[in-house]
């Protein structure tokens, strides 16, 4: 049996330290890379993957492990345990002085996030759940457990800072959304599972490291994530795209009429 309590402290640790690394080279000159599918990647994205990577190899030997920026080793799929990992999720916001830029690392048992963590390095602010236990943040010190609003109804909706949408534009007209905030990376989900939107929908594709730690902690603060056909998401795939859009919720009586395509 998975000790709980211990991998949870170790994903906090890294995140925070792996967050302090990105702050080094944030607002710097620094060369940008390209990858294959035209995604934007720094030195601070690598900085962070490898040091997040070599914590969890010396702390947890014998457990899988998928992250954006290494070279996929697919033993991972024959393991009950797997860490996901983001070390730098919205490298655009990065790029760009945003601010709002966070580290995800996940972690899964055959294919379901049972643990997560979210750290917004600039904020200083730490979101975290675990199955079962709750979801909480820490914010200048102060533990605090989270829950999703209670709102229903005139709901805020959260939308990406960098990607857009011609299908979430008109989800946002024919649903009559009359509140938008614009965020940028998994904070979007941090926001939800906090209680400061009520929705937050993203079509097209996405990868698994993109949603594994913020899919946890929305449901552990009480939240709804799902795929856009309304079916859960698997973790730990051969492949690790996600094809489809996904949404959250803080209550199924929020859920909107998504347009066609």
């Amino acid at each position: 049996m998975v000790d709980s309590d211990h991998v949870l402290e170790t994903i906090k640790k890294l995140s925070v330290t792996a967050g302090e690394e990105i702050l080094k080279h944030y607002k710097k000159e620094i060369p940008i890379e390209y990858k294959g599918d035209r995604t934007p990647v720094t030195k601070a994205d690598k900085t962070a993957n490898e040091l997040i990577i070599s914590g969890l190899n010396k702390a947890f030997p014998e457990m899988g492990i998928l992250a954006e920026e290494s070279a996929d080793d697919l033993s991972r799929l024959d393991k009950r345990y797997c860490f996901i990992i983001d070390p730098l999720d919205g490298t655009r916001e990065f790029i760009r002085g945003n601010d709002e830029f966070t580290v995800n690392i996940a972690f899964t048992e055959w294919g379901k996030p049972i643990g997560g963590v979210i750290y917004v390095p600039v904020y200083k602010e730490l979101y975290y759940g675990w199955k079962g236990k709750g979801a909480f943040s820490l914010i200048n010190g102060q533990e605090k457990r989270l829950h999703v609003s209670e709102r229903t109804g005139d709901i805020r909706l959260a939308r990406s800072r960098t990607h857009h949408s011609e299908l979430l534009d008109k989800l946002i007209e024919i649903n009559n959304i009359k509140n938008v905030i614009v965020a940028g990376s998994a904070y979007k989900g941090c926001l939800l599972a906090r209680g400061d939107v009520e929705a937050y929908y993203r079509f097209g594709r996405t990868m698994e490291w993109d949603t594994a730690a913020m899919e946890i902690i929305v449901r552990e603060a009480g939240g709804i994530f799902s795929g856009m056909d309304g079916k859960p998401f698997t973790y730990n795939k051969k492949n690790p795209e996600n094809p489809q859009g996904f949404y959250l919720l803080n209550n199924e009586k929020n859920k909107l009429i998504i347009p066609v395509e």
